[in-house]
């Protein structure tokens, strides 16, 4: 059996903060379940946003050279994704909104599809409130990119302060630890399905329109 793996991204500026500590959760279950784990941190420095420049479509990168592409240059390996997010003012931190938004746009518009069909979660972090604004948030890059979206028991959040508080949050963790058997499950139906000669979705040539008479 190929070992499968899924990347997990740390959307936070503290590398070992809250968003870690409820990704590491997921990281350890994953790997009882015989699933490899990487954790990509965004970093704490300045991220462009997009500006829509297009330069992706023939670089086949983006054109600010920074944690975007090194994420993208490593994504085609995976077969899962698990996207983590503090909030910040009831929505996703400006850090990951800027890196999800150029991730996706760019990958689109190279047409590499690194991210079709492989499933992906988001993962919130939070004091108290925000966190359902913020899982809607990022599951709308995974509906657009034709990702599998993974739920658990509950929505995937977790809530403290510190990452001392976050491991007093049971209920949070044990949605962490059923996610990441999800994500399990699903990454060994796909494989199994791929072996048995089930073979991808048909597609079609995209159709795009807008709203101007």
């Amino acid at each position: 059996m190929v070992l499968m793996k899924v990347l997990l991204v740390n959307g936070s500026p503290h590398k070992d903060g809250c968003t870690y500590t409820a990704l590491n959760e997921i990281v350890e279950t994953l790997n009882s379940e015989g699933i490899e784990t990487n954790i990509f941190w965004i970093g704490n420095k300045p991220l462009n946003g997009c500006i829509g420049c297009h330069t992706c479509s023939k670089k086949k990168k983006c054109v600010f050279d920074d944690k975007v592409n090194e994420f993208l240059d490593i994504a085609a390996d995976y077969d899962g994704f698990i996207f983590g997010t503090p909030v910040h003012f009831a929505a996703a931190g400006g850090a990951i909104t800027s890196f999800m938004d150029r991730v996706f746009y760019a990958d689109l518009n190279a047409g590499k599809e690194a991210f079709y069909l492989k499933p992906a979660a988001g993962v919130i972090s939070a004091r108290r409130a925000g966190t359902t604004g913020t899982y809607d948030q990022l599951n709308k890059y995974f509906g657009l990119m034709q990702m599998p979206i993974v739920s658990s028991q509950y929505w995937n959040m977790v809530h403290g302060a510190t990452p001392e508080q976050v491991k007093q949050d049971l209920e949070g963790l044990q949605t962490m630890r059923t996610l990441a058997r999800n994500m399990a499950f699903l990454l060994n139906c796909k494989e199994v399905a791929l072996k048995n000669g089930v073979k991808l979705p048909e597609r079609e040539e995209g159709v795009f329109t807008n709203f101007i008479r």
